[in-house]
């Protein structure tokens, strides 16, 4: 069983919400798992890296915008919406380098779906473009 919520406003802002009037639905308890609160803003500082457009251009120029694991080309499967949309993946972490550098598209970044491309960074350093291949495959067991 959750906590108890003691902030009544709460308790009144959601019984309004589902339609309840009576007081005494609740017992005066509530339940913290029953109230999922969502929307607050909150201010986030965090340091970004540059990422260069042309260089991005390029490498999906030269590999197509096919995902380089597990090929999933987003137009084919959603026609124009989802023509040319793919991620582009650093082969090491742009975070890691923390300075400028001189990046090759041929073989600095790769092509990678979302799906991918999240599985990837699921690993500190990112697994390899071979590594999540091979467990895609079974080949390979997690770290």
């Amino acid at each position: 069983k959750g906590k108890v919520i003691e902030n009544k406003n709460i308790l009144e802002e959601y019984k309004l919400k589902i339609n309840i009037n009576t007081d005494d639905y609740f017992n005066e308890e509530f339940v913290e798992r029953d109230i999922f609160i969502e929307g607050s803003m909150k201010r986030v500082y965090v340091n970004t890296y540059e990422r260069n457009s042309i260089a991005r251009a390029n490498c999906i120029k030269h590999y197509g915008a096919i995902c380089q694991v597990c090929g999933f080309d987003f137009g084919n499967f959603y026609g124009k919406l989802g023509d040319g949309f793919i991620h582009v993946h650093h082969v090491v972490d742009i975070s890691t380098i923390k300075k400028e550098y001189n990046v090759d598209y041929m073989n600095d970044l790769v092509p990678v779906c979302p799906n991918c491309h999240a599985m990837l960074h699921k690993s500190k350093p990112a697994y390899s473009i071979e590594e999540l291949k091979a467990i895609i495959k079974g080949e390979k067991q997690i770290k």
